[in-house]
């Protein structure tokens, strides 16, 4: 965390820790950050929407109110410029241009990077005035608009032409804060030091100079900050008992001529952190025959409950809320104590199954329904690490439009499927390899706007996400409509490289090239991406999920990349292998199919290597005895069975004495208990309480190769 700000330690003085909230502001200030990257990415240019307009403004005015209480002076600061920027856009007073956007979209990744300053991930303070001016250029017209959206709004007129609105100027109030009875009078002092750190709320001063008889203080408020936000910022020091807020007048030595005072002889009614005649307000009814076409526009009204709530979302929907925010330590501890739970089970079935269910009618049926409900346990907490794709979905929109900006090119982005949920786990692991795939379409697979309208094809490429549910598995697919791959050159790359490649390959054999270690048929590379460039390492981090990948592509019409992934991490479907008295589980997404050995069925090669013949393809043996050196006591038994794998494009035939059946098997990381373990990826407890080890089969499958 950033050094403590004074009005941190003013608060701490008053008795309030403010960190204890800290995590809870940069949770919530990072989602307005990707809710308000995600609107404008989205937004309309030519016929911006006022609610996408009201709900961008209200997602920077929750982050500035946050920061503002916590002392985090710059990005407030940034906040404040892009909330008056934004202000003027939702009452239609700018017209919304591409460049906007852009500036509005570099202060968000200004934002980001100051909290996570703030949070301690950063070192030098971020340096934002080039930003803060460009914003001000915005707002004060310095900067030039567009052709484009000058034409889209012809009636708009010049900033400095325009009457100022009855809206903004209703926001100046003067208030008065009585404060007290209070046991310590220095905690009225705080008030005025909340102002002094937080310039935006405007000026504070005493009326009578001092204490009342009644104990009480009168302070007068110059401020344009909502009644509600300012009482949720006042109680941080003072206890809300303590404090009332009124409107200011005569009675209370305001005297005219003050900064703040209403010149006009009727004020107008403060309106309580409410805006003029928004939903709800006290005039609303009064005034309803004088309203300016400025102030009854849908862009002023409708944001307005919002602004005033904005400090205080918990009192929305009756005070209720929807979700509930844990750390994901503690769904972690719940689904460990899930697994232990179903070996648990497992063992007690086991247990049960040499009971007389005639004798223990009752036991039977008790484990019957134990069974039955941990199963149901079991996928209801599995299913709370499960998360959206659109969270993964979600970065992309931004990323393509710099890409393509960078690039000169224009890409579209679809995505399908969002709502297809995967484990947390895995959605963490498999967002760096899905960002170079998707950068790699747009740079090497999209063709510029001009190549593209020479071959007929609109000047608009489409990238395309699509995200499914096959079986126990999850499919995500990457596509483009650019130039594809082309079978020939990659070929030549391959023989220029000195790799074992003929003409007789198939296309998917072809098309996997790409995915061999610093291969690449760019012509020359870019600090983009090039395709093949890292590919190798896309398909190892893959791979290492227990997933597999696989591209068909057609010459210029577009490539696919196929990525299939286990559902989670945690519980997985095995099929239990014996060899001796040991038990091995083999992941059943890995196993193609099983046999009988037959006698000459596996032959010798090279005096020590062996090659079982299966379907006219020759395919390496491993003897899982041998691997693991499993000693054996019964020495007339020979392995008899053969269970066919697959995995990095590669088969192997494991010789093992049965096969022991399928089942769900809770994971255990061996690595994180005890240590690697060549050929192992995990360990589960069986239900006999043993422990049976989780065979790799990449490693395997690499074993045979060498």
């Amino acid at each position: 965390m950033g050094d403590p700000s004074p009005q941190s330690a003013a608060s701490q003085s008053a008795g309030i820790d403010l960190s204890q909230f800290f995590q809870v502001f940069f949770e919530e200030a990072g989602e307005n950050l990707e809710k308000m990257e995600q609107m404008l990415l989205a937004i309309d240019l030519e016929a911006a929407d006022d609610e996408t307009l009201n709900a961008i403004f209200r997602c920077a005015h929750s982050v500035k109110g946050g920061a503002a209480t916590f002392g985090f002076a710059d990005v407030a600061e940034l906040t404040h410029q892009m909330e008056t920027l934004l202000d003027k856009l939702r009452r239609h007073e700018l017209q919304p241009t591409n460049a906007m956007v852009d500036v509005l979209l570099q202060a968000g990744d200004a934002l980001k990077a100051q909290l996570a300053r703030h949070q301690g991930n950063g070192e030098a303070p971020i340096d934002t005035s080039a930003l803060l001016d460009g914003i001000r250029a915005f707002v004060e017209g310095r900067a030039s608009v567009p052709a484009r959206a000058a034409a889209a709004a012809p009636a708009v007129t010049p900033e400095p032409a325009l009457p100022p609105s009855p809206v903004a100027a209703s926001r100046v109030r003067a208030l008065v804060l009585t404060v007290g009875p209070l046991e310590d009078p220095k905690q009225a002092e705080n008030l005025f030091e909340l102002f002094r750190e937080i310039p935006d709320l405007g000026t504070i001063e005493p009326i009578d100079g001092g204490q009342s008889a009644e104990g009480l203080r009168r302070l007068r408020i110059v401020t344009a900050t909502p009644d509600a936000e300012l009482l949720d910022l006042c109680t941080f020091h003072v206890a809300r008992e303590a404090l009332r807020l009124d409107p200011a007048d005569a009675g209370y030595g305001f005297h005219a001529g003050a900064p703040g005072a209403p010149q006009e002889p009727n004020p107008p009614d403060p309106g309580y952190g409410f805006f003029d005649h928004a939903p709800g307000a006290p005039e609303a009814q009064a005034a309803a025959g004088t309203a300016t076409p400025a102030a009854t526009t849908p862009a002023a009204g409708s944001a307005a409950p919002a602004r005033a709530g904005a400090a205080r979302p918990a009192a929305a929907a009756g005070g209720e809320s929807s979700t509930l925010r844990v750390s994901v330590e503690k769904v972690d501890q719940l689904i460990n104590l899930v697994g232990e739970l179903v070996i648990t089970q497992a063992m007690l079935a086991q247990t049960g199954k040499g009971v007389d269910t005639a004798l223990y009618q009752q036991l039977a049926s008790g484990l019957a329904d134990l069974e039955r409900n941990t199963r149901d346990l079991q996928e209801a907490v599995m299913s709370i690490r499960m998360i959206p794709m659109s969270v993964v979905f979600n970065r992309f929109p931004r990323m393509l439009r710099d890409l393509a900006g960078k690039l000169g090119k224009k890409v579209e982005l679809v995505t399908q499927g969002e709502a297809t949920e995967l484990d947390k786990g895995v959605v963490e692991k498999i967002t760096d390899p899905l960002t170079h795939l998707v950068r790699n379409s747009c740079d090497h697979g999209i063709e510029s706007p001009a190549e593209r309208l020479a071959k007929g094809k609109p000047e608009t490429g489409v990238v395309t996400l699509v995200a499914s549910h096959q079986g126990g598995s999850i499919v995500i697919e990457v596509r483009d409509d650019g130039k594809g791959l082309n079978r020939e050159k990659l070929l030549a790359k391959a023989r220029e490289r000195g790799l074992d490649v003929h003409d007789g390959m198939s296309d998917q054999d072809v098309y996997g090239l790409i995915f061999a270690p610093g291969f690449s048929t760019a012509a020359e590379v870019t600090d983009v991406s090039g395709r093949g460039v890292g590919m190798d390492v896309v398909k190892k981090n893959i791979v290492s999920l227990g997933g597999s990948v696989e591209i068909d592509s057609a010459e210029g019409l577009g490539m696919t990349v196929r990525v299939r992934l286990p559902l989670t991490l945690a519980i997985m479907d095995g099929m239990s292998v014996g060899v001796g008295d040991e038990c091995y589980i083999l992941p059943l997404s890995s196993v193609v199919e099983s046999f009988q050995v037959q006698d000459g069925m596996i032959k010798t090669i090279g005096g020590s290597g062996r090659v079982v013949e299966v379907r006219g393809e020759y395919m390496p043996v491993i003897d899982l005895e041998r691997v693991f050196d499993v000693p054996r006591f019964d020495f007339e038994k020979v392995a008899s069975i053969m269970v066919v794998v697959e995995a990095e494009g590669g088969r192997v035939a494991l010789l093992v004495d049965e096969l022991l059946g399928q089942q769900q098997v809770v994971v255990k990381n061996l690595e994180t208990n005890y240590r690697k373990v060549d050929d192992v990826s995990g360990a589960t407890i069986l239900g006999d309480g043993r422990v049976a080890l989780i065979l790799d089969i990449g490693a395997l499958v690499r074993r045979s190769r060498h």
